[in-house]
């Protein structure tokens, strides 16, 4: 064999093991990611859900008022003084949007990290 065929080999070979050990290695990473982004959305989804409005409430306002309709034994029913606008803080909404968007990174991150994977 000449010299420039013995390089090229040997460049191979080289070459070869260092791509082995670079997926090797970008594997595990992406393994790793795919466990903290895994981990990180159920955390998040769990302080989402936290921040929900609790629906017993309005249940229990709107049980309320059903009770002194039928106690003041009127026929007519003024809902004019019914909110329809939940009036939540900007703080709240902002909290609010700021997990959804976490989440939603996340999950990108996630879905990134199984690509990466089947790749």
């Amino acid at each position: 064999k000449d010299v420039e065929s013995k390089f090229w080999e040997m460049y191979k070979e080289t070459s070869n093991g260092q791509d082995d050990d670079f997926v090797r290695q970008a594997h595990g990473d992406i393994g790793n990611i795919l466990t903290f982004a895994g981990l990180f959305s159920a955390v998040d989804s769990t302080f989402i859900i936290g921040m929900q409005p609790n629906p017993g409430d309005t249940t229990n306002i709107l049980m309320v008022q059903l009770i002194k309709v039928i106690a003041d034994g009127s026929g007519a029913v003024d809902i004019s003084n019914l909110s329809s606008s939940t009036g939540y803080s900007s703080s709240t909404v902002w909290m609010q949007a700021l997990a959804y968007a976490s989440l939603a990174f996340s999950l990108l991150a996630a879905f990134g990290a199984v690509v990466g994977k089947q790749w």
